[in-house]
């Protein structure tokens, strides 16, 4: 299985979001550990796993273009 791993501030250049943005509101949040990041030999340098919010960014584009909202654990809405 190859992944990509990219640090904070690779992520921002590809999703066009500042790397504090990324820190401070999307980590933990809408980032969640150990499905789109990981910290190496348990330091504090952050990875991110790239196929992984890829393929979540674009799950919620197609959701939304058919008029479904997203959910918080993954779930959608048909409404």
């Amino acid at each position: 299985m190859n992944q990509t791993y990219l640090t904070t501030e690779q992520l921002s250049e590809r999703i066009k979001y500042d790397p504090r943005t990324i820190r401070e509101r999307m980590k933990d949040s809408v980032l969640l550990e150990h499905r789109y990041y990981f910290r190496p030999f348990g330091g504090r340098k952050i990875l991110y796993i790239w196929e992984n919010i890829e393929q979540d960014m674009l799950d919620q584009a197609d959701a939304s273009a058919a008029g479904n909202i997203p959910m918080a654990k993954g779930g959608v809405c048909r409404g």
